[in-house]
């Protein structure tokens, strides 16, 4: 017999995927990363206040940004990546809204949660409930009606890593 698929919030928040963001180049306007400078001890998450550096592979560009600040994207306009205001390359606008993603782990925690007809959240007493990367997606993403409009962006947004 074949069982639902089930997607169970681990309770990611955004801060678990800041550590490595895809970018648009803006030298090349290739895939450019941003990362740390120094890579975190094994078994350790990095600072999100550490160092970061911007590399691009195809045009050789780098640029490190100072420590100790960055800033969220909040919704509106074109998603950038929290410490040299880049936009992200994992990003596409649906009839909607925006979707978009740091890295492609962020993507595939979101394609999971999508996709999965049974979504089971935090416990109510918990209180990073509210505060989980899924509970905060767009009301639109997470509509069962828009499911495959968003899978399909998904998938748009994949294809561009290739």
């Amino acid at each position: 017999m074949f069982s639902p698929q089930r997607f169970r919030d681990a309770q990611h928040t955004k801060y678990d995927f800041i550590d490595h963001v895809l970018v648009s180049c803006p030298k090349c306007a290739g895939i450019a990363h941003v990362a740390p400078t120094v890579p975190a001890a094994e078994g350790e998450v990095p600072s999100v206040f550490a160092r970061r550096r911007l590399v691009c592979r195809a045009c050789g560009l780098s640029r490190d940004a100072a420590g100790g600040a960055f800033r969220l994207f909040r919704g509106r306009g074109e998603a950038t990546d929290p410490y040299f205001g880049l936009p992200l390359w994992l990003q596409t606008e649906t009839r909607h809204g925006r979707l978009w993603a740091y890295n492609p782990e962020h993507l595939e925690l979101i394609r999971k949660f999508v996709q999965a007809p049974l979504r089971e959240r935090a416990p109510w007493d918990a209180q990073v409930k509210r505060m989980t990367l899924v509970a905060r997606l767009p009301t639109w993403t997470k509509s069962a009606k828009n499911r495959d409009e968003v899978l399909r962006a998904i998938d748009r947004i994949r294809s561009s890593l290739a």
